[in-house]
């Protein structure tokens, strides 16, 4: 059997199974995973270099599946790589199981969870970056679009900040399969309407027929020898190939197919003997270092008015000389959140993503992923428009540090656009979060500082303006502890502070 013979024999078990995972949990997207079962399978024959048993071998490639909801393909491609049973591949969607209705890091395989589309190319240029700026390793990224999806602003988000590095080391692949959800997609199968932006955006561009195996083994080759360009890879494909009940139809989106056995009989039937080997990693390199000088936490004198976001970004610096795995995102306004600091002291570690709060947060979810520990700074107001890739890096279980200055009123006479007040609340209703809100520069530090060891989604809140020293330099302040600032035997009241209104009780308090 030659290797379109075998990629043909794969991509036929791995709709098979497909079906019979969504049959099991009578729910799922088969029909989308059929459409790019052809494009999976040479890719994870040919050109994936990975090795499954060491899920986190530092030069192993990525696979991401923006389109999460075609999870029955991806757990399929387990099944054919020897990584789960039959077995628990139908336990698809039951309480309790692994693979569930769209891909999470419950699998050790899976490094970002999906399903919220316009998420996955995002991510995947974080970890295109860490390869190229942090990492220094040659491992690629592939992402799997959909192509109802490419009409989320992150999409272009990230095909812009690609294109604009030049990120040759990482490769999105479309299914252009024409059918969404409710019906026809904005672009149906018009190739060119993907071709022609992502070209202007510096990206090399092939378009292909989904279901020729040359022509996909091709383009694959051609996307790893492309120097100094992303690549886009456009796939015309069928919705549901291979199976007459629902090949190309409108309203079997979300739908497991009803008569799978006939499905199965005419896609040839079960080949359980169908088996796959990926090509393992292209070098066994350790990641790149960078070197420490070590550096003490900033102290500022009592008495002292010092904005917070100033502390923020003096801290910054330290614990970048202090740490080499401290990186710094921002958003085209370092000047005012003061990562700008950052950006001097250590120019390797810091990624200007211009005003993307979307792609930032993405691409943070991808270099934590590699093990660096971001920090990713706008203003407070404008990381709402990120809510839900924050929210999704917590189900992700990422590691990440988040930093809104300008936060509250206190900024009014820039006008309501400017204020962050929602951010708090949106923090808290984060599962896992830790929201952070000092009152003064000594404070500030130090909590940057922990906040690099503090596991799962931290948000640190800054303010513009200058705030008289509160602390001394050698007083702690324990996450989730307090400190009783003023007390008389005469009090009748508590009044409860963090920010800038602990300003305001004392100012109460001594009136």
């Amino acid at each position: 059997m030659n290797d379109h013979e075998q990629w043909r024999e794969l991509a036929q078990q791995l709709r098979v199974d497909s079906i019979r995972t969504s049959d099991a949990a009578q729910s799922g997207h088969p029909t989308s995973s059929l459409s790019a079962a052809d494009l999976m399978a040479v890719l994870v024959s040919n050109h994936l270099h990975c090795d499954f048993d060491e899920p986190d071998n530092p030069n192993n490639d990525y696979l991401i599946f923006s389109k999460g909801h075609a999870s029955p393909l991806l757990y399929s491609m387990y099944k054919a790589l020897g990584l789960v049973s039959d077995e628990e591949l139908l336990t698809y969607r039951t309480t309790a199981s692994r693979l569930q209705g769209h891909p999470t890091p419950s699998l050790p395989w899976v490094k970002v969870a999906t399903g919220a589309l316009g998420q996955g190319l995002p991510v995947g240029v974080g970890l295109a970056l860490a390869a190229k700026r942090l990492d220094h390793l040659p491992y690629r990224t592939w992402v799997l679009c959909g192509d109802s999806e490419m009409t989320e602003g992150s999409m272009w988000e990230a095909l812009e900040h690609a294109g604009h590095l030049g990120l040759d080391n990482l490769t999105a692949i479309v299914d252009v399969n024409r059918l969404g959800q409710r019906g026809f997609t904005m672009h149906q199968w018009d190739l060119d309407a993907f071709a022609g932006p992502a070209k202007a955006l510096g990206w090399h561009v092939i378009t292909v027929d989904g279901h020729d195996l040359e022509a996909i083994d091709n383009a694959y080759a051609e996307a790893v020898g492309m120097p100094g360009q992303p690549t886009l890879i456009v796939a015309k494909t069928l919705k549901g190939k291979g199976v007459t009940e629902v090949e190309d139809r409108n309203e079997v989106h979300g739908k497991p197919v009803q008569d799978a056995e006939t499905a199965i009989e005419e896609l040839g039937g079960a080949r359980d003997d169908v088996k796959v080997e990926t090509s393992m990693p292209v070098t066994d390199q350790a990641p790149h270092e960078f070197e420490v000088a070590g550096a003490d936490i900033p102290e500022f004198e009592v008495g002292e008015e010092v904005a917070t976001r100033k502390a923020f970004g003096q801290a910054m610096v330290a614990l970048g000389s202090a740490r080499g795995d401290v990186v710094s995102l921002d958003a085209e306004i370092s000047n005012s959140t003061n990562s700008q600091l950052f950006t001097v002291a250590h120019p390797e570690r810091y990624f200007e993503m211009y005003i993307a709060e979307q792609l930032m947060v993405a691409a943070a979810v991808g270099v934590q992923i590699r093990g660096w520990v971001p920090y990713v700074s706008t203003f407070a107001a404008f990381l709402t428009r990120a809510y839900d890739f924050i929210r999704m890096a917590a189900i992700s279980q990422a590691d990440m540090n988040l930093v809104g200055s300008h936060a509250g009123v206190s900024i009014g006479e820039d006008g309501p656009s400017q204020m962050g007040l929602e951010d708090l609340a949106m923090f808290r209703a984060v599962h896992g979060s830790t929201v952070l809100h000092p009152c003064d520069g000594n404070q500030t530090a130090q909590l940057v500082w922990q906040m690099a060891d503090r596991p799962g989604i931290s948000y640190l809140r800054t303010l513009r303006s200058g705030l008289p020293v509160i602390y001394s330099a050698d007083e702690r302040f324990e996450i989730g502890g307090s400190h009783v600032v003023r007390q008389s035997d005469e009090d009748q009241v508590a009044i409860v502070a963090c920010g800038i209104t602990v300003h305001e009780a004392l100012e109460a308090a001594e009136t």
